[in-house]
């Protein structure tokens, strides 16, 4: 089949990969935080390059589209709708934090847990955050939602329920300052940064049964609005 172009801006470092399938072919992704207006379109263009392709050659475009990083979530989703609208392909929307949880599975999961946390950091002491357990389908092994995507603030006794019912991995650039606040015996550690790999699966199953999204009205899943901080007025 043709691929799929995959973008990943929600968290603070860019992403973007081209999957054939769920099979990853080609990707790109940057060490500068929070660079994603600079980089994404340059890194489109050298996937695209690589593979000796035109986005008309593209199945479709599928976009981490939320929640996550406010400015990040309007880049990425205004250039894949742009990028759809040109070569007339369709859009495909990816939970941000299904994508963290489907890569610590592809890619570094040993022992399956009771569930996966991922965590996209808000900021203090709050995080993005969903529950997915690890489920068989006929793409592979596949995160599957337990818990919708919310704001948490994090307490001592945030997760007990999920925890006292086996091992929960928490993972994502959030898991990070949560292991302060977060010390059952049963809550496992894997911080790492999202990346577009872990849409493969998800944006495959998508475009399989036709789940697209209208370009024209589609906007990315802020879960909060955004607020604006006035800046303090001198002395």
């Amino acid at each position: 089949m043709k691929p799929i172009l995959l973008i990943e801006t929600a968290a603070d470092l860019c992403s973007v990969s081209l999957a054939k399938g769920t099979e990853i072919i080609a990707n790109r992704t940057t060490s500068e935080p929070r660079a994603h207006a600079s980089v994404l379109a340059p890194f489109i263009d050298q996937l695209l390059k690589e593979c000796q392709l035109e986005m008309e050659d593209c199945a479709a475009v599928a976009v981490s589209g939320g929640p996550g990083s406010y400015t990040g979530l309007r880049v990425g989703v205004s250039t894949a709708k742009g990028l759809c609208f040109g070569a007339g392909i369709p859009l495909i929307h990816v939970c941000s934090l299904e994508l963290i949880a489907q890569l610590y599975i592809d890619k570094h999961m040993q022992q399956t847990p009771r569930a996966i946390c991922p965590m996209i950091d808000a900021r203090r002491r709050e995080v993005y955050t969903a529950l997915f357990a690890v489920t068989e389908s006929e793409y592979g092994k596949m995160a599957s939602s337990i818990k919708p995507a919310h704001a948490e603030v994090i307490k001592d006794d945030s997760f007990a329920d999920i925890l006292a019912q086996g091992p929960v991995v928490f993972t994502g650039d959030g898991a990070r300052k949560c292991k302060e606040w977060i010390s059952h015996e049963n809550a496992l550690f894997f911080p790492m940064e999202a990346h577009a790999d872990g849409m493969a699966k998800a944006a495959f199953k998508a475009y399989v049964h036709k789940n697209f999204e209208d370009v024209a009205y589609y906007v990315p899943y802020y879960l909060k609005e955004y607020q604006v901080t006035q800046p303090k007025k001198g002395v």
